[in-house]
Parts: C-alpha cells; sequence; structure tokens
C-alpha cells in the first residue's frame, strides 16, 4: 500500500491549504483560495473536494500549464527529480 492510498480528500467545512479548482464527489467545480473553508454540497451536504488544477497567476490563454495539473498515473518517477538533493551526477556515463 502506498503513501498516495492513505492520502484522505479535504471535506466540507474544512480550511482550503492549496489556491486551485477544487471538484467534489458530484462532478461540482469550485474555484477556491487558501484560507477559505470548503463548501458544503447542496444535495450531498458534507462532501470530499479533491484539486483538480492550480491556481497559476501567469496565465496567458486563461489555462493551467498542464505540468502543474496533478496526474494520478505518473509512471515515470524513476526518471523524475523529485527532490532537489537527488540530482544526477555529471561526468562520463560509461
Amino acid at each position: 500500500m502506498s503513501g498516495k492510498d492513505k492520502d484522505m480528500l479535504p471535506i466540507s467545512k474544512e480550511t482550503v491549504e492549496v489556491d486551485g479548482v477544487y471538484t467534489n464527489e458530484r462532478g461540482l467545480t469550485e474555484h477556491l483560495h487558501r484560507g477559505q473553508h470548503f463548501p458544503s454540497d447542496p444535495v450531498l451536504g458534507v462532501t470530499e473536494w479533491e484539486l483538480t488544477e492550480f491556481t497559476f497567476e501567469n496565465h496567458h490563454e486563461g489555462i493551467t500549464d498542464p505540468r502543474l495539473v496533478p496526474k494520478e498515473n505518473d509512471t515515470d518517477k524513476q526518471g523524475k527529480i523529485t527532490n532537489p538533493r537527488r540530482q544526477r551526477q555529471g561526468g562520463d556515463p560509461s
């Protein structure tokens, strides 16, 4: 079981920690800002909210850069630098 399986999504009335577009279980989307509270759904009441798009203030076309959208099934984690201390060594690769 990976750490991702243990993550809990925020629910209604919790405080928003990251600016972005959030979607709930029913598919309702809301643009929320840090410090606000997640709203209740008019039909479901208390519901879970998932971050679907980060708010990025350098929009040129009104669309978030795809590199900033979290991906569910990223299979190339081995080749990505996920930590600043995990830099590749320079020099001859042979």
